[in-house]
């Protein structure tokens, strides 16, 4: 999810594991080490993200490359998923990522909170903000057009 690119993405899955081994005493036991491994991934990848930016003022993929080039073949559905796929990575980073956290992984506010070191007002204007703009996109974009028989 984060880094649109599986190379990258297992490279970062690489370095958690490097760094969650090489930091286990301050894991914290009786607590969610999935919570605990998603921080050091995030940490890393803001990381990576804001060093390769200074490098080479590269960011995330242009969502509309993430669009299959014949979009012709693929169903209503995958072309709906695939819309909103592309205005969910057209938000900011931190919307996405509280997005991602609260309702794919699950977790409560104050989880997310935790996991990215945030207040839990900062989730809770994050999402709303989050859920403003999709809110809006989906308001202005064209309805699906019917197939005809």
């Amino acid at each position: 999810m984060l880094s649109h690119d599986r190379d990258l993405a297992e490279e970062l899955v690489q370095s958690t594991c490097v760094r969650a081994l090489e930091r286990s005493a301050q894991f914290t036991p009786g607590t969610r080490m999935d919570r605990w491994l998603f921080s050091i991934l995030h940490s890393i990848w803001i990381s990576d993200l804001r060093a390769r930016k200074v490098r080479q003022g590269q960011g995330f993929a242009d969502p509309d490359a993430l669009l299959a080039s014949d979009t012709h073949a693929l169903s209503d559905d995958n072309r709906q998923f695939r819309r909103i796929m592309q205005q969910v990575n057209a938000l900011p980073e931190a919307q996405r990522n509280a997005l991602f956290l609260v309702y794919v992984e699950g977790l409560t506010y104050q989880e997310a909170a935790e996991t990215l070191a945030v207040p839990i007002g900062t989730i809770m204007s994050r999402l709303a903000a989050a859920r403003a703009t999709l809110a809006r996109q989906t308001a202005t974009a064209p309805a699906p057009q019917e197939k005809r028989r």
